[in-house]
């Protein structure tokens, strides 16, 4: 079984949860927009590292947009990201030996997140994303930082059946 990250349930307004989320040490991969980075996360966590061991799953599987701080154009890039299990930091996880994967501490934050079911099309996930940001706007809390898309379950999942969230942090 998956474990899955821990986090506090802080509130809620409408259908968004407000969440608290501990330290947490992702493994990154930037990506072409699409899911390529998880064949070089999964390589990571089965025992592609300097330690040559493998790394427990935890879901969700993460995955955002990637915004250039420096340019006003916005990038078809992505980042995928798998999540270290819980406790750990970025010292006690091994080194990638693929340069592609990056390990990258996330401090502690608090997140608003709607969940769904189905598959993650993007017309689809783009709906929940604008129901998320539109209910944030009416309760009158500003967004801090990119929305992510939280995938629960593997691929041959039938859509009924997965678990998916969209989610942003949020100063509140």
């Amino acid at each position: 079984m998956t474990k899955t990250i821990p986090f506090e349930v802080a509130g809620r307004v409408g259908e968004i949860e407000f969440r608290r989320y501990p330290p947490l040490v992702f493994a990154s991969v930037d990506t072409s927009g699409d899911d390529s980075g998880f064949n070089l996360l999964f390589a990571y966590i089965t025992g592609k590292n300097s330690a040559k061991n493998a790394i427990p799953m935890t879901s969700p599987v993460i995955t955002a947009a990637k915004i250039p701080m420096t340019a006003p154009v916005v990038s078809d890039a992505s980042t995928m990201s798998f999540v270290m299990p819980a406790g750990k930091t970025p010292e006690e996880v091994p080194e990638p030996l693929d340069s592609k994967v990056r390990i990258v501490p996330v401090p502690e934050r608090e997140a608003a997140v709607i969940t769904f079911k189905g598959k993650t099309r993007e017309e689809e996930v783009k709906e929940v994303e604008t129901r998320l940001l539109k209910g944030l706007r009416d309760a009158g809390i500003e967004p801090a930082g990119e929305v992510f898309l939280m995938r629960y379950n593997p691929p041959w999942t039938p859509g009924f059946l997965r678990h998916n969230e969209v989610g942003v942090e949020v100063k509140r």
